[in-house]
């Protein structure tokens, strides 16, 4: 029993965490209609940020913020490669990626991996520090859940907001936003920004969890972000009373409990790629079925 609620526990944290990477990936795909690459960059690149400063000292909730504003720049640099320079947006989400690579080598000074084991963060100092000792052995589960609804709430809270709603208008209807004198490339690179920067952060708190950066973390981050949103808005869509935000995380956590329970039948890590892939086509499938079957009920309601 100790084995399985370990398990959960551990599902809980990297679910929360990757929860925030899908609550951005939401506001892209679902919202924006883009289907944006940069994923795999502006991850690893919260990382690095978080690590070179707090391995240089710096506060680690003001490194979280600094990964949040590294990765709403990269996305922004993806809004004006697709708006300004019409590359299309496949195309300019790969770039940005491509450059991440060349720029986290930057920030780690040329190494792989950079540790700062030993360091503050926001898992041991702050708020963390004030836990009682019987809270403390679940503290990464607390403070993950602590950031993904601060990170909800303040989505949330902006999707409602005019700006939001110009947000939510320039997927699905951008003439309409033309029609009110708004340029709706401007408020797509505002919406991939906020994207990516939910992203890097993400990939700020795992770094922090970790105790280290990786450069190579973010390889797969799409797809596993992409399936979060999918997983999430198909299973939980019919419960009217959770946000679209809330079913991005739930999803989050329905995947990474796939590739747990999958990992503890034994199944070689050798096909774990290969098992995400299989995940995310088995969403994508799903997804298609509800949308059919939707369509033709509201075509028999019609008639």
């Amino acid at each position: 029993m100790s084995v399985f609620f370990g398990l959960l526990e551990n599902v809980l944290e990297e679910g929360l965490i990757y929860g925030i990477m899908a609550m951005g990936v939401y506001i892209t795909y679902k919202i924006l209609d883009f289907p944006d690459l940069s994923v795999d960059g502006t991850f690893p690149l919260g990382a690095c940020v978080t690590a070179a400063l707090i391995a240089s000292g710096a506060n680690p909730y003001l490194a979280c913020l600094a990964a949040f504003l590294c990765g709403s720049a990269a996305g922004a640099v993806t809004g004006l490669l697709h708006v300004r320079l019409k590359i299309t947006d496949l195309l300019s989400g790969i770039l940005t990626m491509t450059a991440m690579w060349s720029v986290n080598l930057v920030i780690t000074n040329g190494s792989a991996v950079l540790p700062y084991y030993n360091k503050p963060t926001v898992f041991t100092s702050g708020f963390a520090s004030l836990f009682p000792k019987g809270l403390r052995l679940h503290r990464i589960a607390v403070i993950a859940f602590l950031c993904v609804l601060i990170v909800k709430l303040a989505l949330d809270w902006f999707l409602k907001t005019k700006t939001g709603l110009l947000l939510r208008s320039a997927g699905d209807n951008p003439q309409f936003l033309t029609s009110l004198a708004v340029d709706p490339g401007k408020i797509k690179i505002m919406g991939l920004a906020i994207g990516n920067g939910c992203t890097a952060l993400a990939g700020s708190v795992l770094s922090q969890q970790s105790e280290s950066a990786d450069i190579t973390s973010g390889t797969g981050m799409v797809v596993m972000a992409l399936a979060s949103v999918i997983i999430g808005t198909t299973i939980f869509k019919r419960v009217k009373f959770l946000k679209p935000t809330t079913m991005a995380v739930l999803g989050a956590a329905v995947y990474k409990a796939c590739l747990s329970v999958a990992m503890m039948l034994g199944l070689p890590t050798n096909y774990l790629k290969l098992l995400m892939a299989v995940i995310f086509t088995a969403a994508l499938y799903a997804n298609n079925m509800f949308s059919k079957e939707r369509r033709r009920q509201n075509a028999t309601i019609k008639l």
